[in-house]
């Protein structure tokens, strides 16, 4: 029986079969409002909240944030859009993209496989829903997704 080493990860094509649990549970902390799961490429939600669309045009923005290697990476300086909503940038880097828009935000992580795209309202401290989303980020990642 031949085992695969740690640092070889399989690629999953398709969705998680956990998908809407993990979003279930994102949700489900009190600290996320709505949310979606797509995969890295942005080209296919694996989960999504009743009512939170994320058009083909805005995650093709959280996609290009991810690739802009520049100092000053250009959703810093222009913003970017969830859901119909422009949001200014706060930090974007190779993992993580937050937005904020008034007193609510949205908290951007990619994983191996998967992007997580979740937004948390103004009652919601934005250090709590940073937490919750990057907490199942690194989740996704040591399990290969």
């Amino acid at each position: 029986m031949s085992r695969r080493p740690k640092s070889q990860t399989r690629l999953h094509s398709a969705p998680p079969p956990f998908a809407e649990t993990l979003l279930d549970s994102l949700v489900g902390t009190g600290n996320i409002d709505k949310a979606a799961i797509f995969n890295a490429e942005g080209t296919s939600v694996w989960a999504s909240s009743a009512g939170f669309t994320v058009a083909p045009a805005e995650i093709k923005e959280v996609i290009e944030s991810y690739a802009d290697k520049s100092d000053v990476k250009k959703v810093q300086s222009q913003g970017f859009h969830i859901a119909g909503e422009k949001y200014v940038a706060l930090k974007a880097d190779d993992k993580s993209l937050y937005g904020k828009k008034g007193k609510e935000g949205v908290v951007i992580v990619k994983t191996l496989q998967a992007i997580l795209v979740s937004h948390y309202p103004e009652t919601v401290q934005p250090g709590s829903a940073t937490n919750t989303v990057e907490q199942l980020g690194d989740y996704l990642i040591s399990v290969g997704y």
